[in-house]
């Protein structure tokens, strides 16, 4: 052999070695590119949604009771007032029918149409007697 056979030598070691360390890594990012799928699939995505969202609600439900406990008053009258504007038509429609049923004595109601009005107004008529 030549002299240039030990530096070919070790030129191939080091080609084994660079070799080596290249399919090493490749291995490494093809196992990260497996794990980033796996942490990216639509499951496990709605999982920690689903897991992140139950948390944030817990946090908010006991925010609530802490807020309740410190100003029972206050909260109170915020739901009574919440309960009042949800059922509003309701206790509109009750309003008029009780004010409607009080009339005057001597009074008489007569429905009158107004116009191409669909609703009838109630107008009052004075009954000698």
């Amino acid at each position: 052999m030549t002299a240039d056979a030990p530096a070919v030598a070790e030129a191939r070691r080091n080609a084994e070695q660079a070799r080596a360390r290249f399919w090493g890594t490749f291995d490494e990012i093809l196992d990260y590119a497996q794990r980033l799928q796996d942490r990216l699939a639509p499951s496990h995505l709605a999982r920690d949604a689903w897991e992140a969202a139950k948390s944030k609600g817990a946090d908010v439900a006991e925010d609530a009771v802490d807020a309740v406990r410190k100003r029972p008053v206050a909260a109170s009258s915020a739901i009574a007032a919440l309960a009042l504007f949800i059922a509003r038509e309701p206790l509109m429609d009750i309003a008029g029918k009780l004010m409607s049923g009080k009339s005057k004595k001597g009074r008489v109601k007569v429905k009158v149409k107004a116009g191409k009005a669909s609703k009838s107004k109630l107008k009052s008529e004075k009954i000698d007697e």
